[in-house]
């Protein structure tokens, strides 16, 4: 039964940690865009892991018991976290299928060996743990574009400045950068190509990123297309600004850990300093412990 178990622990690390892998600098565009913006996959609906040939007989199941509602809202999020490794909601459900099959014969077995605890944390895996890896990554995603996209706007403004078109300007410096910033102007600048608008194609670069500074970008260039504003100086004050509520964010963020960091030396370090302290003076003292304790 520990074999089992480890089997189900082990699994479970091997499918986060080979899903997660972020952004190759070499992703391919796949082929059909409108299916799913897949950075990173050579084709749609390539099964590579193990976990993935295990469980994709069963995706068809697993997507009609989720419901149209549910799979639009995954393909939302399988988007926001930048489609790591290839990810569609195929493998998504391939996933949940082999994950959940695994979580629910430990819950069942370890019910019967009466073990509680043991069963309640596998039903947890098994229902929770294709999540992990999707958390992780739409959270490692974000905050690499927030870090990423103030310096990138001042690389595009002077490049602007100095004489190209915003489109060219835009292509030139997205070759330049490599990460999931990059991907997604790849992404914008190859719906353009295929015909669609540019303001609609930056509409999708926001819809693809849940994120406030891609917003506030997205909504500059929109507004200064419109009421034709330069293009440099919205540039350069959107950098500001991003730079700007990043600082204020990091303020708050660090009055809030304060708290949390005078709590956890309170709660511990104090009580345990003062323990080793007494334990010192006591040992020190030479008293003998024998006559106390009449030994």
């Amino acid at each position: 039964m520990e074999l089992l178990f480890a089997a189900v622990f082990g699994l479970g690390v091997f499918g986060v940690f080979a899903g997660i892998r972020m952004y190759r600098a070499d992703a391919r565009l796949p082929r059909d865009l409108a299916v799913a913006l897949e950075v990173g996959a050579t084709r749609t609906g390539a099964v590579g892991s193990l976990i993935d040939r295990m469980g994709m007989r069963y995706a068809p199941l697993v997507l009609r018991l989720m419901g149209p509602r549910r799979v639009a809202r995954y393909r939302r999020r399988i988007d926001l976290a930048g489609n790591p490794d290839g990810l569609t909601i195929d493998r998504y459900a391939a996933r949940r299928a082999v994950y959940g099959a695994l979580g629910g014969v430990g819950f069942l077995v370890m019910v019967m060996r009466d073990q509680y605890l043991a069963a309640l944390l596998l039903l947890g895996f098994g229902a929770f743990w294709t999540e992990v890896g999707l958390w992780s990554a739409i959270r490692i995603r974000k905050d690499v574009i927030e870090r990423t996209l103030p310096d990138f706007l001042d690389v595009l403004a002077v490049v602007v400045s100095a004489g190209l078109g915003f489109r060219q300007a835009l292509e030139r410096v997205a070759v330049r950068y490599e990460g999931p910033w990059a991907d997604e102007l790849r992404i914008t600048l190859r719906q353009m190509d295929l015909g669609m608008s540019r303001r609609q194609a930056f509409a999708e670069l926001r819809r693809r990123n849940d994120s406030e500074p891609v917003a506030m970008f997205v909504t500059a260039l929109q507004q200064g297309e419109e009421l034709g504003a330069p293009i440099v100086d919205t540039l350069v004050a959107l950098a500001k600004d991003m730079r700007r509520t990043d600082a204020q964010n990091a303020r708050r963020r660090a009055a809030r850990a304060v708290p949390k960091a005078t709590l956890m030396i309170t709660t511990f370090m104090v009580p345990a300093t003062m323990l080793l302290l007494g334990a010192g003076l006591l040992l020190g003292s030479g008293v003998d412990f024998g006559t106390i304790t009449g030994n």
